[in-house]
């Protein structure tokens, strides 16, 4: 029947099918079709329903739909763990019982890094360690004895020969040699703990770890740790008198002169040490400022005023105002060129330098991370005095290079480095935490500054260690030719004096470094001239060069020695150095 062939069976739509023009949602103007239905041939037309032309995308609300399959709905699995939110406490930033632990042990472990990188080093006496050390015993023994001062040492002592010089000799007539300069080490270690106790209170533990750890790993740092001489005691005042200046800002004012005899004691060891006194001085007023104002500058006048009072009496009672004009002042200019010198700072300390710089600059720009919600509302230093401790605590770090390129000389430069860098270390250690960044999004930038630090102090202390020949076998070799009145020339004397100060003492031997050699006459020759008819003469019973300290010099002595006729060589020991370079030691003793 035709009904029967009419018949219309529904299908399922094909969402992948060809649009049909008629059955659209919308049409090509935006306007809804009608909807057909066909059944036995027949097709019925609904009536279209208006609707609002302003409101699109309307629908009939009994238009049919059709399903491909059924869709259970999907249950959510629950999760194995779940993460607690971190509450306000965890960001926090303000000092805790267990924060201030923790952060004890890790500079426990500092200190102990610190501590083995200095003890790894070995070599005898330099000579500034054995001059120091044989004149402490010279003048204990003047002291305790009666006997007379081998020299006038205040004339040309870099410190107080009656501050340092004794007390080490003291230490090294119970331990040696290594006694002195494990005091050395302790002063080190102190300077370091009172680092990060001052950064700490300016900053936060973050901050003063870092510093404490960059200063640790340093070349002088690790050097001055293990080497008997006036600036590890030096440094280590400086620092305590930082440390005082920082934790009594809050203090009255008057409490401040308490670092006053600190701050002169410093100076009294290494005269050096009053190119920092500013520093303290400034930072005295700058830590203060937040409390009382324009009335820090109150405070800053009475530590000058207390300073200024114990420097004069001191000048006033003892004889040190020579060696002072003698080592520091009036000290004798060299010949490095300016160029030579920055570039050896920057060798030795510029990497710490330019990490301060970066600290400085983001200190200066944003004086908080605001790590933790409970820092977003608090009101910091301002922009101007974020900017004056950067330029004060980073720019002490270039006094030691600009004296220094002064004197156009590079002696002591590495020693005098660590000077400045102890103030700059704050401003390093928030330039590695802000490259890190908040939470410690990108650890492995402050890894590697440090790790980079710690292999040039390693590498660089190592090499300085180096720089002069062991002389045990030199020692031992002229051990038999010391006499009690015997008259010897020898360039770094100091050494074999203070190994050998039972048998000899600086008043026998002359030194390469200058002569005033009275003829027969009675008149006094000086320079090459005066080495010569000393020789000529047979004046030296023991001759003993190295061609290290006065290459050219030693040159011209030996010819005049083998023109003498006085003298024959009874040994020649070969040495070698960190440097490359390598030596002999030659003896030559008086025969006629």
């Amino acid at each position: 029947m035709n009904a029967g062939q009419n018949h219309y069976t529904p299908q399922p739509y094909d969402p992948y099918g060809a649009d049909e023009e008629d059955v659209t949602w919308f049409n090509s103007e935006g306007e809804s079709a009608a909807y057909q239905h066909q059944y036995q041939g027949q097709y019925q037309q609904y009536q279209q329903e208006q609707y609002a032309p302003a409101i699109p995308e309307q629908r009939h609300d009994d238009q049919p739909t059709y399903a491909l399959r059924t869709v259970e709905q999907q249950v959510p699995v629950e999760p194995a763990y779940t993460i607690p939110e971190t509450p306000d406490a965890g960001w926090d930033d303000t000092p805790s019982r267990r924060r201030s632990w923790v952060s004890r042990g890790v500079l426990l472990f500092v200190l102990a890094i610190q501590a083995v990188l200095s003890l790894r080093l070995s070599n005898t006496a330099f000579q500034d360690e054995a001059l120091y050390l044989a004149a402490g015993h010279n003048i204990i023994d003047h002291l305790m004895n009666g006997t007379p001062l081998h020299s006038g040492y205040e004339s040309y002592f870099s410190g107080s020969p009656m501050l340092y010089p004794v007390a080490a000799a003291v230490v090294d007539g119970y331990f040696g040699l290594s006694g002195a300069r494990l005091l050395s080490l302790l002063c080190m270690l102190g300077a370091t703990s009172l680092l990060y106790s001052f950064t700490r209170r300016m900053f936060n533990e973050r901050v003063a770890l870092v510093a404490a750890a960059l200063f640790a790993v340093t070349q002088p740092t690790i050097v001055l740790g293990w080497f008997a001489t006036y600036d590890a005691p030096a440094i280590f005042l400086l620092a305590l008198a930082a440390w005082i200046v920082v934790r009594t800002n809050r203090a009255p004012a008057v409490v401040v002169l308490l670092a006053a005899p600190v701050m002169v004691l410093a100076v009294a060891v290494k005269y050096a040490s009053a190119l920092y006194v500013p520093t303290l001085i400034v930072l005295a007023a700058l830590t203060s400022w937040h409390y009382r104002g324009w009335r820090c500058l109150l405070r800053a006048a009475l530590l000058t005023v207390g300073t200024g009072v114990l420097v004069g009496v001191g000048l006033m009672y003892t004889n040190v105002l020579a060696g002072v004009k003698q080592t520091t002042t009036n000290r004798a200019h060299g010949t490095d060129a300016a160029m030579d010198l920055l570039e050896k700072s920057g060798e030795w300390g510029g990497l710490m330098f330019a990490t301060a710089c970066a600290g400085a600059f983001f200190y200066a720009r944003r004086g908080r991370m605001n790590e933790s919600p409970r820092s977003y509302g608090l009101h910091g230093p301002g922009w101007r005095w974020r900017t004056l401790l950067g330029l004060l605590l980073t720019g002490t770090a270039l006094l030691a290079p600009a004296y220094q390129i002064h004197l156009q000389t590079s002696v002591s430069l590495y020693k005098h480095l660590d000077f400045g860098l102890l103030f700059a270390a704050p401003m390093a250690g928030i330039g590695v935490i802000r490259l890190v960044g908040k939470h410690f999004r990108y650890p492995q930038l402050g890894i590697l500054i440090w790790v980079t630090a710690l292999c040039l102090g390693v590498s660089q202390s190592e090499w300085r260690f180096g720089l002069w020949p062991d002389s045990t076998p030199l020692v031992k070799a002229i051990e038999p030719y010391m006499k009690p009145k015997g008259r010897y020339l020898g360039a770094t004397y100091e050494v074999p004096v203070y190994y050998l100060r039972d048998k000899t003492d600086h008043s026998q031997w002359t030194s390469t470094y200058g002569i005033g050699y009275a003829d027969k006459k009675g008149a006094v020759h000086h320079g090459n001239e005066g080495y010569r008819l000393a020789l000529k003469d047979g004046y030296f019973d023991l001759v003993v060069l190295d061609g290290i300290a006065t290459p050219e010099l030693d040159k011209y002595l030996e010819r005049q020695v083998r023109e003498s006729g006085h003298y024959r060589l009874v040994g020649a020991i070969p040495f070698k150095l960190s440097s490359g370079g390598s030596g002999t030691y030659k003896i030559w003793t008086k025969t006629s």
